[in-house]
C-alpha cells in the first residue's frame, strides 16, 4: 500500500465508534459469526469494515497484502446496513468485507494484475464473479497482492519470485514477515515463501473475512498452504472466468481462500452463481447445488467409510523416472511426519486408506506415457528439445489477446506484443526487473502455425493427468479422493481442470538451500493437506475436508496481535 492509501485508511478510522455494547473482534472470526452478530445487532457492516481497516492500517506496511483499498468501503457498508435494517438481506455475504485478487476486474477500482503498464487502469465492467459478490451483499474491501500477471512473465534465466510485481513490489508472509537475508537472494524477497501467485496474507491476518484467488497451476493451493488457509481450487468452469486477466482458458479458475472450510464453502457458492455465464461456456460443466449452498455437505462424520488414496510414488517417496539418472520428488522427514499424522487422523475418523494408490502415469516405465517426463515449456529451445507442453504459452497468446480485444478502447494496451514493448521501454522504471522471457515465448507462438503442436500437447496433458492419471487410479481403487502433501498435487490436477481442497494441518522447518546465515532463526512454515478429486467433485471434497478440519483443528493464526 502506498503512503497515500495508508493515510486514507487512517483517516477513515477517525470516526470509529462501534455500535455494539460488547467489543467485536474480527481476528479469526468466521462469516457465520459475523452474520450472527449483525443479525443480533451487536455489530454492523460499518463496524466490520472499520475493524478491518484498523488491521490493514496496522500491519499492511509489513505485509503488502493489498494493492488497492476501496475508498468507498464505508459508504457501501452503510448502504448494506440500511438494507438490513429495512429487512432486506441480499445473501450469505451481506455486509461482509472480502477482497479479490488484482487480476479480477472491478469497475470501480483499478485492476492492474501487478503490471506497471496497467497502473491505475479501471476496467469498463465488473467480472462476473464480482457481480455475484455484490449481489450477495459483499463489501469488496481491497484488491490483493499477486505475482505479476499470475506469474506468467519470467522464467529462465531470472524466474520472477512468488508474490512480486513491478507495481507493488513484494508481498510478505504473516507467519514470518522478515526479508530473506541470504546474499544470493537479498533483493527484498520474503524469508518465508508466500506461495504464488495469489496472496493469502491479508486473509490469514484477518484484514478481511475471505478472499478470491485465481489458479492456473497452484496459485490458490500454494499460497493457501503457506498461509494456513483453506483454499478451494474448483473444477475449471465452476466459477466464471469472464473479466479475469487470463493465462489460458484450459486451466484458469478463480476460487475461495478462507480461514475455515465453512467460510470457503460459503464463498464458493456465491462465486459460482445460480446459472451458467453465457460469456464463459465452461460454466455449464458442473451444476451448482440447490441454493448454491455448499454448507449442506459439511458433516463432522463425513470421513466415515470414505476411500482415500495415498499416491506414494513421487508425492511421498522419491522415484527415478524412466530414462532419468536421479530420483525426484518425495518428502523431507519433517513433511513425512506431518503426513503420517494426517493419515492416522483420517483412519481415526473412519476413513478407508488405500495405500499405496499410485498414479499410473507417475510410475509408468514407458517415457512417452510417464507424467514426470512431461513438463511445461517456457522457451523456444525447450519447445524444440524437451518433452514439454506449450499449452500455457499458447493459451496466453490466444486468451490474453482475446481479453484485451474484448475491452475495446478501454484496453490498457492493445496486445501482448504491445505490453512487451511497453515493458522494454519502461525497464528503468522497474517494469521487468526479472525480464519477461515467458511473455516473449508466448508472443513468439503463431496461433495458426503452432495449433497442431498445441492440440497434441493438450491431448497429452489430458492423457497423462486424467485418463492415464487421476481418473485411472480413482476408478481402479474406487476412491473418493487422493490425499496430497501440501500443494504438491496442484499441477496434475490443474491440467485436466480438476478440483482440490487444501486444509491447514501442521508446520515444517523453513530450511532453504543455501541455508540462512548463522543467527537468523527462521520461523516454521505452514503445511497443509490436499484432498483432490475428479471433475465436479467439490461436494465430496468439501465433506472430507470439513470432517478432517473439525477432527484436527490445526490452524493457528499468524503471530500478529
Amino acid at each position: 500500500m502506498t503512503t497515500g492509501r495508508l493515510l486514507l485508511a487512517l483517516l477513515l478510522l477517525a470516526p470509529l465508534r462501534l455500535g455494539a455494547a460488547e467489543p467485536f473482534d474480527v481476528v479469526e472470526s468466521t462469516i457465520p459469526a459475523m452474520q450472527a452478530a449483525m443479525k443480533e445487532g451487536r455489530v454492523t457492516s460499518r463496524d466490520l469494515v472499520l475493524l478491518s481497516l484498523a488491521r490493514i492500517a496496522t500491519w499492511e506496511g509489513r505485509l503488502h497484502a493489498a494493492i488497492t483499498v476501496n475508498p468507498r468501503a464505508l459508504a457501501e457498508a452503510d448502504a448494506l446496513d440500511r438494507e438490513r435494517k429495512a429487512g432486506r438481506v441480499r445473501g450469505p455475504l451481506h455486509g461482509i468485507p472480502v477482497a479479490v485478487k488484482d487480476n479480477v476486474q472491478t469497475a470501480d477500482l483499478p485492476t492492474t494484475g501487478g503490471a506497471l503498464a496497467f497502473d491505475g487502469w479501471v476496467p469498463p465492467a465488473d467480472a462476473t464473479l464480482v457481480k455475484n459478490l455484490r449481489a450477495a451483499g459483499a463489501v469488496i474491501l481491497a484488491k490483493t497482492q499477486l505475482t505479476e500477471l499470475a506469474n506468467w512473465v519470467a522464467a529462465s534465466p531470472q524466474p520472477m519470485p512468488n508474490n512480486y510485481n513491478g507495481l507493488n513490489g513484494w508481498g510478505f508472509n504473516p507467519y514470518d514477515a522478515r526479508r530473506d537475508p541470504r546474499e544470493a537472494t537479498f533483493d527484498g524477497r520474503p524469508a518465508l515463501n508466500t506461495g504464488g501467485s495469489s496472496s493469502g496474507a491479508g486473509t490469514a491476518a484477518s484484514f478481511w473475512a475471505a478472499s478470491v484467488g485465481t489458479e492456473t497451476s497452484g496459485s490458490i493451493l500454494s499460497p493457501s498452504n503457506q498461509s494456513m488457509l483453506v483454499g478451494i481450487k474448483p473444477t475449471v468452469g465452476r466459477i466464471s472466468r469472464t473479466g479475469v486477466i487470463p493465462i489460458t482458458a484450459d486451466q484458469d479458475t478463480p476460487g475461495p481462500m478462507a480461514r475455515s472450510v465453512t467460510d470457503a464453502a460459503i464463498l464458493l457458492g456465491v462465486l459460482e452463481g445460480t446459472a451458467p455465464d453465457p460469456n464463459d461456456p465452461a460454466t455449464s460443466a458442473c451444476a451448482p447445488p440447490p441454493g448454491n449452498d455448499y454448507t449442506r455437505f459439511l458433516k463432522k462424520d463425513g470421513l466415515k467409510g470414505a476411500r482415500i488414496g495415498i499416491p506414494r510414488a513421487f508425492y511421498y517417496d522419491r522415484v527415478t523416472p524412466p530414462g532419468a539418472e536421479k530420483p525426484r520428488g518425495g518428502l523431507s522427514p519433517e513433511q513425512a511426519k506431518v503426513m503420517a499424522e494426517a493419515i492416522e487422523a483420517l483412519k481415526k475418523e473412519g476413513a478407508v486408506i488405500v495405500d499405496p494408490a499410485d498414479v499410473p502415469s507417475v510410475v509408468d516405465p514407458d517415457p512417452s506415457r510417464n507424467y514426470l517426463r512431461w513438463g511445461v515449456c517456457t522457451d523456444r529451445d525447450e519447445m524444440k528439445e524437451k518433452e514439454c507442453s506449450i499449452v500455457l504459452a499458447y493459451g496466453m497468446e490466444r486468451d490474453f489477446n482475446a481479453w484485451l480485444a474484448s475491452l475495446g478502447e478501454r484496453a490498457p494496451v492493445k496486445s501482448l506484443r504491445a505490453l512487451r514493448e511497453w515493458n522494454v521501454a519502461h525497464e528503468k522504471a522497474g517494469a521487468i526487473r526479472y525480464g519477461q522471457s515467458i511473455l516473449d515465448f508466448s508472443d513468439s507462438l503463431d496461433l495458426a502455425a503452432d495449433r497442431a503442436r498445441y492440440e497434441a500437447d493438450r491431448a497429452k496433458d489430458l492423457l497423462l493427468t486424467a485418463t492415464h492419471g487421476l481418473d485411472a487410479v480413482m476408478a481402479a481403487e474406487r476412491l473418493d479422493a487422493l490425499l496430497f502433501p501440501g500443494p504438491s498435487g496442484a499441477s496434475i490436477s490443474a491440467r485436466p481442470g480438476y478440483p482440490t481442497v487444501i486444509v491447514p494441518f501442521g508446520t515444517v522447518p523453513n530450511a532453504p538451500k543455501p541455508p540462512f546465515p548463522d543467527g537468523f532463526e527462521a520461523k516454521p512454515a505452514p503445511y497443509g493437506v490436499s484432498f483432490a478429486g475428479r471433475a465436479c467433485s467439490e461436494p465430496t471434497l468439501l465433506r472430507l475436508a470439513y470432517a478432517f478440519e473439525q477432527a484436527t483443528r490445526r490452524r493457528v493464526p499468524p503471530p500478529l496481535p
